[in-house]
């Protein structure tokens, strides 16, 4: 079983995680914000062609969703911890 230790430094590393991928999710947000602005405010050709912000905001914004799925949907000691206790539970069940 789960020491409460070791429940202390798993759900800290979660914290972690999460408040990290906030940070870079208001970074994101900046950043993107200010390079639209530019492209806005400098080319004068805004019909033809693809906005060249577009490219920094997918690969940004892909690279932000593995991060979100791994700080809220992830948890490898959590699903670890979940089997045991299933396999523990079947165990006390057997005769």
């Amino acid at each position: 079983m789960e020491t409460s230790q070791e429940r202390d430094e798993r759900l800290w590393r979660i914290a972690k995680a999460r408040a990290r991928f906030k940070s870079h999710l208001i970074i994101y947000l900046v950043i993107n914000l200010g390079l639209w602005a530019v492209w806005f405010l400098t080319d004068s050709n805004k019909l033809h062609g693809t906005p060249w912000p577009v490219w920094t905001s997918l690969g940004w914004g892909s690279a932000l969703a593995f991060q979100y799925f791994n700080a809220y949907h992830k948890d490898p000691y959590g699903d670890a911890l979940k089997e045991y206790e299933k396999l523990k539970e079947q165990q006390h069940t057997r005769p």
